[in-house]
């Protein structure tokens, strides 16, 4: 619906070529979520701090969207800009440092690291992601081979960033403002958005590196719902250490639970699937049947890992 800050954004980012009620199902990993207000993609870093900086100053609320993973969107929408973050550029140096925009797809920068022989992003193959998506999540992967078995974390290939601060100001930063820790950084806390992303990778095997990539990405295949057949958002809930949120809805015999056409899956129990015309509602329905008999039956409290995003 548009307003006078709205349209008075339009035409501010024109150049950006914004466009009016946009549906964003097709934009999440979830295809579920009904149309964003005002819509539009940024190309480069650039264009990114302009379409934010630009909304702060109308006092319109934004969402920046990245490839729509581990979030939930509202049935009715997002009141306000989604700006899908399409900036892409990235610069690749003879001593392994990787300067990329935030937008870029983690998929194709780790085809392109293992084709140049350049290892450290290898471990992330399948995780569907940006690049601004790793960093604020602190991308990770348990590695199941019994020679490396350990939890990889992009934090260990991360040199620095540059971020439109919650203060307008653009400037890089390090580890030590990041703040890495497990599914959280520093920008959980804070409205600042990564622009870019410089990354220190080490030379490496390229036949070890595709090794990898096949193990990391046949032990997911066999332990996750594909994404091209059943549309999810991920992990729903947080990570219970040493008990494990999947296993306690596993035990009480949930697996297949549904509610309209969101379904826990069959293959792992802390992830819920898009059957085909499954809506937020039903999703959250889930998710609180979910959280009721665990807490029932076991005395857990599940915490949501996915956000919620928009009018419900």
């Amino acid at each position: 619906m548009a307003t006078t800050a709205l349209t008075s954004l339009a035409g501010k980012i024109k150049s950006l070529k914004p466009q009016w009620d946009v549906p964003l199902a097709p934009f999440t990993t979830f295809r579920i979520g009904g149309p964003a207000d005002l819509f539009c993609e940024p190309s480069s870093a650039s264009e990114l701090a302009l379409a934010v900086l630009t909304a702060r100053s109308l006092s319109v609320p934004y969402f920046v969207l990245g490839l729509g993973a581990n979030i939930l969107i509202g049935d009715r929408g997002f009141r306000g800009l989604v700006i899908r973050n399409a900036a892409h550029h990235e610069r690749w140096s003879d001593d392994g440092k990787l300067w990329v925009e935030s937008g870029a797809v983690m998929r194709d920068l780790i085809s392109e690291s293992a084709h140049r022989g350049w290892s450290g992003l290898e471990h992330f193959v399948g995780i569907p992601s940006t690049v601004g998506g790793a960093i604020w999540q602190n991308l990770h992967f348990l590695s199941p081979a019994p020679d490396r078995e350990r939890t990889v974390f992009i934090s260990e290939v991360f040199e620095s960033c540059e971020i439109l601060s919650a203060e307008g100001i653009r400037k890089t930063v390090d580890a030590s403002y990041v703040n890495f820790g497990y599914d959280d950084t520093i920008f959980h806390h804070r409205a600042d958005i990564v622009l870019a992303v410089t990354f220190a990778l080490s030379r490496g095997d390229p036949n070890m590196m595709y090794r990898v990539m096949q193990e990391n990405l046949s032990w997911r295949g066999a332990r996750h719902p594909w994404l091209e057949l059943n549309p999810s958002a991920g992990s729903i809930f947080k990570k219970i250490e040493g008990v494990g949120a999947g296993r306690l809805i596993d035990q009480l015999g949930m697996k297949g639970f549904r509610v309209g056409d969101a379904q826990i899956s069959h293959i792992h129990a802390n992830i819920m699937v898009n059957l085909g015309q499954a809506t937020s509602r039903e999703v959250r329905e889930l998710i609180a049947t979910a959280q009721k008999r665990v807490e029932e039956k076991f005395g857990h409290r599940l915490e949501p890992e996915i956000s919620f995003v928009g009018d419900f």
